[in-house]
């Protein structure tokens, strides 16, 4: 899988929720290194497996349609003589 490359504003507002979430669940203060340790791990650790999630939940979408569009043509078919 290819690296993520998020704008410094993203990277920061995601180390900024890691960093509230582990303050308000967990009563613990982590720095902004240690927050961003923690997304480096979980985007190599499991980050992958969100991604191919995202794949099949939209390759799910993708063949549906079609199938909505199959039985749409379906219905425009004419018989002979029609």
């Amino acid at each position: 899988m290819p690296k993520l490359d998020f704008s410094s504003d993203d990277q920061a507002a995601t180390v900024a929720r890691v960093r509230d979430y582990f303050l308000s669940e967990f009563d613990l203060d982590v720095g902004r290194f240690e927050a961003e340790a923690i997304l480096t791990f979980f985007a190599k650790e499991i980050g992958a497996h969100f991604y191919n999630r995202g794949l099949y939940d939209a390759q799910s979408v993708i063949v549906n349609q079609v199938d909505v569009i199959n039985d749409a043509i379906y219905q425009l078919e004419k018989a002979p003589g029609d």
